[in-house]
């Protein structure tokens, strides 16, 4: 079963707050400012730091590659300002 949307929407990484890709066909949900992946257990992030992997170059590379290609989505969509929104300083 795929994570709900409504769940992608308000995911962030709990070290910089920021996105996260979505791989769903690898189960991983991963922050490519830190090279930092994170595992989906039976439907269930595994959002714990102590939890998480540090992701090889290499591997960077080969996520970013698929995600342009596929059109991988990312996560935290409901905590961010709609574009072009928001008061000028």
């Amino acid at each position: 079963m795929p994570l709900d949307q409504l769940l992608i929407d308000v995911l962030v990484c709990p070290v910089d707050k920021g996105p996260l890709l979505w791989f769903e066909d690898e189960q991983l949900l991963y922050n490519p400012r830190l090279k930092k992946g994170y595992e989906v257990r039976d439907d269930i992030p595994i959002l714990l730091v102590d939890e998480s992997r540090n992701v090889s170059d290499g591997e960077h590379g080969r996520l970013m590659t698929k995600a342009q290609r596929d059109g991988v989505p990312e996560t935290g969509l409901a905590g961010r300002p709609p574009h072009g929104g928001g008061a000028g300083g």
